[in-house]
């Protein structure tokens, strides 16, 4: 297959891709927000509807509704959050040092103009959620660039939320890249070549004549592209892009780089230092969107399981491939956030009404009047009726209240 299919529509092979260009129209917006809000708050939330959402053109449009979205689609209770870490975590952990080093390394992974107090006190942050997540799991191993990941997601989420979803992202999509040894990582690399020789054999030839190998791509893989581009908003738009699909997009979205610029790597000398010169050297202009839609349309024509087989890959030794279908299906059970809510309040009181009655028996037997009791539950009825007046209301307005917050 030649590499020119590349210059076709990227909307025109079914893949359910973006359009290209950058950011929807204003209506398109609209709508996108009112669809993600009725998926949101369906029971159970429709995870389906929020994946397309992310996959299409935009992505989820504001850092305000990815902290809505972005633990739905990982499947994160945002009313179940873990504690801040406490600065416990960074004690006789052998990776502290060395995760010590990358975050202060990681000083333009911040929004530029940032007060260098704020920035410090993110690093803390980001330092201690690494270690939390390394700690709480023990057969995790870190790796330099893991620190790129969770930087993003604590700049959109903040800390409390950022743990809950690098844990989640950490035994899902990033397990393989987690191991003791690189075995596995190299094993998700190996997806990249037989992807070029289905779409382009001319350069997936050139490329195997050079003998570059796929290390060019490692970086790509193990940060989400974050470690390698500039615009924090294109970051952005990948991480939506990839929290919605399967964890070997991220090899489909380097295939689409490498094709997109097939002419160039051919005008190279075939030798690995010349193409594995240009190929680490990502541009920042790049269409992002059409790189997305080609991305989904490889991966929808080209499943995994047809690569293993051509490849000779084995599906077995991975724990990111094995473990995501069972993932998704029990993304699809999750409940939305007014009902897990009310469900933490109900929890809330139990535990308020268990501690009330134990107190109670406490009392001398003076306590348990009549009178007494009377009196609280006449105080209890006017409460109860106040908050279900103002419950009532709220539920009236949300909606609306709801599309103003997006």
């Amino acid at each position: 297959m030649s590499g020119r299919r590349r210059r076709r529509s990227p909307g025109s092979e079914g893949g359910g891709g973006a359009p290209a260009g950058g950011e929807p129209p204003g209506l398109q917006k609209k709508q996108k927000r009112l669809l993600i809000h009725q998926a949101l708050t369906r029971d159970p939330v429709d995870v389906k509807s929020l994946r397309a959402a992310a996959l299409s053109q935009g992505g989820l449009l504001t850092d305000e509704i990815r902290r809505k979205v972005w633990p739905k689609l990982l499947g994160v209770n945002v009313y179940s959050l873990p504690p801040k870490p406490g600065r416990e975590v960074r004690q006789n952990h052998k990776d502290c040092h060395q995760v010590l080093l990358d975050v202060r390394r990681s000083v333009r992974r911040f929004p530029p103009g940032m007060q260098e107090e704020q920035r410090q006190a993110l690093q803390e942050q980001l330092t201690d959620i690494i270690l939390h997540v390394l700690k709480t799991h023990p057969d995790l191993h870190y790796y330099q660039g893991y620190h790129d990941i969770a930087v993003t997601l604590l700049l959109v989420s903040g800390e409390r939320m950022a743990v809950a979803l690098l844990e989640r992202l950490s035994t899902l999509h990033l397990r393989d890249f987690m191991d003791p040894t690189m075995d596995s990582t190299k094993h998700i690399l190996n997806y990249l070549m037989p992807i070029l020789q289905q779409e382009s054999p001319r350069l997936h030839d050139f490329m195997q004549r050079a003998e570059v190998g796929t290390i060019f791509a490692l970086s790509w893989l193990i940060t989400w592209y974050g470690h390698v581009l500039a615009n924090f908003q294109h970051i952005l738009r990948l991480y939506d892009f990839f929290l919605a699909s399967h964890p070997l997009m991220a090899v489909y979205f380097a295939a689409a780089i490498v094709l997109f610029r097939e002419e160039e790597v051919l005008a190279c000398d075939c030798d690995m230092p010349s193409i594995h010169q240009l190929l680490s050297q990502i541009p920042q202009d790049l269409p992002y969107e059409t790189l997305i839609a080609r991305a989904h349309q490889l991966f929808q024509r080209l499943p995994h399981a047809q690569l293993a087989k051509q490849a000779a890959l084995q599906l077995q030794k991975s724990i990111s491939i094995g473990t995501f279908s069972a993932f998704q299906q029990a993304a699809s059970c999750q409940r939305p956030d007014a009902i897990l809510r009310q469900q933490q309040q109900q929890q809330q009181r139990h535990l308020t009404t268990s501690k009330a009655e134990e107190a109670g028996e406490l009392l001398p037997a003076a306590e348990h009047s009549p009178l007494v009791k009377a009196a609280v539950w006449g105080i209890s009825a006017t409460l109860g009726a106040a908050a279900l007046a103002v419950t009532q209301t709220a539920l009236e307005w949300a909606p609306e209240f709801l599309l103003q917050l997006f």
